[in-house]
Protein backbone atom coordinates (compact mmCIF):
# COMPACT_ATOMS: atom_id res chain seq x y z
CA UNK A 1 0.00 0.00 0.00
CA UNK A 2 2.88 2.37 0.73
CA UNK A 3 4.35 1.59 -2.69
CA UNK A 4 0.96 2.28 -4.32
CA UNK A 5 0.61 5.53 -2.41
CA UNK A 6 4.06 6.56 -3.68
CA UNK A 7 2.78 6.09 -7.25
CA UNK A 8 -0.03 8.61 -6.78
CA UNK A 9 2.28 11.04 -5.02
CA UNK A 10 4.75 10.74 -7.89
CA UNK A 11 2.03 11.25 -10.54
CA UNK A 12 0.42 14.29 -8.97
CA UNK A 13 3.67 15.92 -7.85
CA UNK A 14 5.20 15.59 -11.32
CA UNK A 15 2.07 16.93 -13.04
CA UNK A 16 1.91 19.92 -10.68
CA UNK A 17 5.60 20.70 -11.24
CA UNK A 18 5.18 20.44 -15.01
CA UNK A 19 1.76 22.13 -15.12
CA UNK A 20 2.98 25.54 -16.44
CA UNK A 21 4.70 23.78 -19.35
CA UNK A 22 1.74 21.45 -19.92
CA UNK A 23 -0.72 24.35 -19.98
CA UNK A 24 1.25 26.00 -22.77
CA UNK A 25 1.85 22.82 -24.79
CA UNK A 26 -1.80 21.73 -24.63
CA UNK A 27 -3.09 25.09 -25.83
CA UNK A 28 -2.61 24.26 -29.52
CA UNK A 29 -2.51 21.11 -31.64
CA UNK A 30 0.56 22.52 -33.38
CA UNK A 31 2.46 22.13 -30.12
CA UNK A 32 1.51 18.47 -29.68
CA UNK A 33 4.91 17.06 -30.83
CA UNK A 34 6.60 19.10 -28.09
CA UNK A 35 3.94 18.00 -25.60
CA UNK A 36 4.65 14.38 -26.53
CA UNK A 37 8.33 14.80 -25.65
CA UNK A 38 7.33 16.05 -22.20
CA UNK A 39 4.90 13.12 -21.81
CA UNK A 40 7.69 10.67 -22.59
CA UNK A 41 9.93 12.26 -19.95
CA UNK A 42 7.02 12.07 -17.51
CA UNK A 43 6.54 8.38 -18.37
CA UNK A 44 10.20 7.57 -17.77
CA UNK A 45 9.99 9.31 -14.38
CA UNK A 46 7.00 7.18 -13.41
CA UNK A 47 8.48 3.91 -14.62
CA UNK A 48 11.89 4.30 -13.05
CA UNK A 49 10.53 6.18 -10.05
CA UNK A 50 8.37 3.15 -9.22
CA UNK A 51 11.39 0.85 -9.35
CA UNK A 52 10.64 -0.69 -12.74
CA UNK A 53 13.16 -1.49 -15.44
CA UNK A 54 12.48 -2.03 -19.13
CA UNK A 55 13.21 -4.88 -21.53
CA UNK A 56 11.95 -3.97 -24.99
CA UNK A 57 12.04 -5.95 -28.23
CA UNK A 58 11.12 -4.42 -31.58
CA UNK A 59 10.72 -6.59 -34.66
CA UNK A 60 10.07 -3.46 -36.73
CA UNK A 61 10.63 0.22 -36.10
CA UNK A 62 8.24 3.06 -36.86
CA UNK A 63 9.16 5.79 -39.32
CA UNK A 64 9.23 9.13 -37.55
CA UNK A 65 7.43 10.80 -40.48
CA UNK A 66 4.59 8.31 -40.87
CA UNK A 67 1.32 7.75 -39.01
CA UNK A 68 0.17 4.46 -37.48
CA UNK A 69 -2.56 2.90 -35.38
CA UNK A 70 -0.93 1.43 -32.28
CA UNK A 71 -2.78 -1.52 -30.69
CA UNK A 72 -1.83 -3.25 -27.44
CA UNK A 73 -3.34 -5.53 -24.81
CA UNK A 74 -4.76 -3.62 -21.85
CA UNK A 75 -4.10 -4.95 -18.37
CA UNK A 76 -2.96 -2.09 -16.18
CA UNK A 77 -2.80 1.67 -15.71
CA UNK A 78 0.89 1.34 -16.57
CA UNK A 79 0.09 0.27 -20.14
CA UNK A 80 -0.27 3.95 -21.02
CA UNK A 81 3.15 4.96 -19.74
CA UNK A 82 4.78 1.94 -21.34
CA UNK A 83 3.34 2.85 -24.73
CA UNK A 84 4.65 6.39 -24.31
CA UNK A 85 8.24 5.33 -23.71
CA UNK A 86 8.09 2.82 -26.56
CA UNK A 87 7.29 5.41 -29.19
CA UNK A 88 9.08 8.57 -30.25
CA UNK A 89 6.29 9.24 -32.73
CA UNK A 90 3.66 11.58 -31.24
CA UNK A 91 0.61 9.50 -30.36
CA UNK A 92 -2.91 10.65 -29.59
CA UNK A 93 -4.75 8.21 -27.34
CA UNK A 94 -8.38 7.23 -27.72
CA UNK A 95 -9.51 6.85 -24.11
CA UNK A 96 -12.58 6.47 -21.99
CA UNK A 97 -14.18 9.66 -20.71
CA UNK A 98 -14.33 8.40 -17.09
CA UNK A 99 -10.64 9.26 -16.57
CA UNK A 100 -11.53 12.95 -16.74
CA UNK A 101 -12.75 12.61 -13.16
CA UNK A 102 -9.23 11.99 -11.82
CA UNK A 103 -8.09 15.22 -10.08
CA UNK A 104 -5.30 17.17 -11.84
CA UNK A 105 -4.59 14.34 -14.30
CA UNK A 106 -8.10 14.61 -15.74
CA UNK A 107 -7.68 18.31 -16.50
CA UNK A 108 -4.84 17.66 -18.96
CA UNK A 109 -6.28 14.33 -20.11
CA UNK A 110 -9.37 15.96 -21.62
CA UNK A 111 -7.21 18.53 -23.44
CA UNK A 112 -5.19 15.98 -25.42
CA UNK A 113 -7.07 12.68 -25.57
CA UNK A 114 -9.81 11.72 -28.04
CA UNK A 115 -12.45 10.75 -25.52
CA UNK A 116 -15.07 8.14 -26.25
CA UNK A 117 -18.18 6.93 -24.48
CA UNK A 118 -18.17 3.32 -25.64
CA UNK A 119 -21.85 2.98 -24.84
CA UNK A 120 -22.80 5.85 -27.14
CA UNK A 121 -22.85 5.24 -30.91
CA UNK A 122 -22.56 8.94 -31.72
CA UNK A 123 -19.49 9.25 -29.48
CA UNK A 124 -17.86 6.29 -31.25
CA UNK A 125 -18.52 7.84 -34.67
CA UNK A 126 -17.05 11.12 -33.48
CA UNK A 127 -13.73 9.37 -32.86
CA UNK A 128 -13.23 8.89 -36.62
CA UNK A 129 -13.60 12.58 -37.46
CA UNK A 130 -11.33 13.64 -34.60
CA UNK A 131 -8.70 11.06 -35.47
CA UNK A 132 -8.72 12.20 -39.10
CA UNK A 133 -7.69 15.68 -37.96
CA UNK A 134 -4.77 14.32 -35.94
CA UNK A 135 -3.34 11.70 -38.33
CA UNK A 136 -0.95 14.09 -40.06
CA UNK A 137 2.79 14.77 -40.11
CA UNK A 138 3.77 11.62 -38.29
CA UNK A 139 1.18 11.82 -35.51
CA UNK A 140 -0.37 8.44 -34.74
CA UNK A 141 -3.36 7.11 -32.83
CA UNK A 142 -3.32 4.55 -30.01
CA UNK A 143 -6.31 2.36 -29.23
CA UNK A 144 -6.59 -0.52 -26.77
CA UNK A 145 -8.89 -2.66 -28.96
CA UNK A 146 -10.30 -4.75 -26.11
CA UNK A 147 -12.26 -1.67 -25.10
CA UNK A 148 -11.87 -2.56 -21.43
CA UNK A 149 -9.50 -4.08 -18.93
CA UNK A 150 -10.45 -7.78 -18.81
CA UNK A 151 -10.61 -9.87 -15.66
CA UNK A 152 -7.23 -11.16 -14.54
CA UNK A 153 -7.84 -14.76 -15.64
CA UNK A 154 -8.59 -13.66 -19.22
CA UNK A 155 -5.63 -13.71 -21.59
CA UNK A 156 -7.12 -11.31 -24.10
CA UNK A 157 -10.68 -10.00 -24.43
CA UNK A 158 -12.37 -9.87 -27.86
CA UNK A 159 -11.38 -6.86 -29.95
CA UNK A 160 -13.68 -4.04 -31.02
CA UNK A 161 -13.74 -2.90 -34.66
CA UNK A 162 -12.74 0.75 -34.23
CA UNK A 163 -8.95 0.53 -34.50
CA UNK A 164 -9.09 -1.61 -37.63
CA UNK A 165 -11.74 0.47 -39.39
CA UNK A 166 -9.63 3.55 -38.69
CA UNK A 167 -6.43 1.97 -40.03
CA UNK A 168 -8.16 0.80 -43.22
CA UNK A 169 -9.94 4.11 -43.73
CA UNK A 170 -6.61 5.97 -43.64
CA UNK A 171 -4.58 3.16 -45.25
CA UNK A 172 -2.01 3.20 -42.46
CA UNK A 173 -0.26 0.27 -40.73
CA UNK A 174 -1.34 -1.29 -37.46
CA UNK A 175 1.45 -1.62 -34.90
CA UNK A 176 0.75 -4.54 -32.52
CA UNK A 177 2.42 -4.24 -29.13
CA UNK A 178 2.42 -6.86 -26.39
CA UNK A 179 2.80 -6.03 -22.69
CA UNK A 180 3.74 -9.08 -20.65
CA UNK A 181 4.21 -7.82 -17.11
CA UNK A 182 2.04 -4.77 -16.35
CA UNK A 183 -0.77 -6.98 -15.00
CA UNK A 184 1.64 -8.79 -12.70
CA UNK A 185 3.56 -5.81 -11.35
CA UNK A 186 0.84 -3.14 -11.33
CA UNK A 187 -2.48 -4.93 -11.12
CA UNK A 188 -5.79 -3.11 -10.66
CA UNK A 189 -5.84 -4.94 -7.33
CA UNK A 190 -4.05 -2.50 -5.02
CA UNK A 191 -2.83 -5.35 -2.82
CA UNK A 192 -0.81 -6.91 -5.64
CA UNK A 193 2.32 -5.89 -7.47
CA UNK A 194 5.75 -4.45 -6.89
CA UNK A 195 8.91 -3.37 -8.74
CA UNK A 196 10.28 -5.56 -11.51
CA UNK A 197 11.23 -5.72 -15.19
CA UNK A 198 8.51 -4.64 -17.61
CA UNK A 199 8.83 -6.57 -20.86
CA UNK A 200 7.25 -5.32 -24.06
CA UNK A 201 7.38 -6.45 -27.67
CA UNK A 202 6.58 -4.47 -30.80
CA UNK A 203 5.65 -6.99 -33.47
CA UNK A 204 5.87 -6.67 -37.23
CA UNK A 205 3.38 -4.19 -38.60
CA UNK A 206 0.13 -5.24 -40.22
CA UNK A 207 -0.34 -3.26 -43.42
CA UNK A 208 -3.71 -2.12 -44.72
CA UNK A 209 -2.78 -0.85 -48.19
CA UNK A 210 -5.51 -1.72 -50.67
CA UNK A 211 -7.88 -3.08 -48.02
CA UNK A 212 -11.49 -1.98 -47.67
CA UNK A 213 -13.82 -1.69 -44.70
CA UNK A 214 -15.24 -5.18 -45.23
CA UNK A 215 -11.69 -6.51 -44.61
CA UNK A 216 -11.63 -5.22 -41.04
CA UNK A 217 -12.72 -8.55 -39.54
CA UNK A 218 -9.76 -10.28 -41.17
CA UNK A 219 -7.33 -7.61 -39.92
CA UNK A 220 -8.88 -7.66 -36.46
CA UNK A 221 -8.48 -11.43 -36.22
CA UNK A 222 -4.91 -11.24 -37.48
CA UNK A 223 -4.00 -8.67 -34.84
CA UNK A 224 -5.84 -10.52 -32.09
CA UNK A 225 -4.18 -13.85 -32.90
CA UNK A 226 -0.75 -12.28 -33.04
CA UNK A 227 -1.03 -10.66 -29.59
CA UNK A 228 -2.88 -13.64 -28.08
CA UNK A 229 -0.26 -16.15 -29.20
CA UNK A 230 2.57 -13.97 -27.89
CA UNK A 231 0.90 -13.95 -24.45
CA UNK A 232 -0.05 -17.63 -24.59
CA UNK A 233 3.52 -18.67 -25.40
CA UNK A 234 5.08 -16.58 -22.64
CA UNK A 235 5.61 -18.99 -19.74
CA UNK A 236 6.11 -16.25 -17.16
CA UNK A 237 2.90 -14.50 -18.16
CA UNK A 238 0.89 -17.69 -17.99
CA UNK A 239 2.46 -18.75 -14.70
CA UNK A 240 1.85 -15.45 -12.97
CA UNK A 241 -1.72 -14.97 -14.08
CA UNK A 242 -2.91 -18.60 -14.27
CA UNK A 243 -4.63 -17.70 -17.53
CA UNK A 244 -6.50 -20.57 -19.12
CA UNK A 245 -9.00 -18.88 -21.43
CA UNK A 246 -9.51 -16.02 -23.85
Amino acid sequence: MIWRAWFYILVFATIIILSPVLLVLTSSEKLYPAFWKVVRVFSYILIYGMGFRLKIEKEEHADRNKSYVFCANHTSFFDIWLMCVLNKNPIVFVGKKELVKIPVFGFFYKRVVIMVDRGNAESRRRVYSMAKQRLTNGTSVAIYPEGLVPEEEVILAPFKNGAFSLAIQHQIPIVPQVYFDCKRFFSWNVFKGGPGVLRAKQCKFIHTNGLEVHDRKMVKEQTFNLIYNELLNDKQYMLDTNNVKK
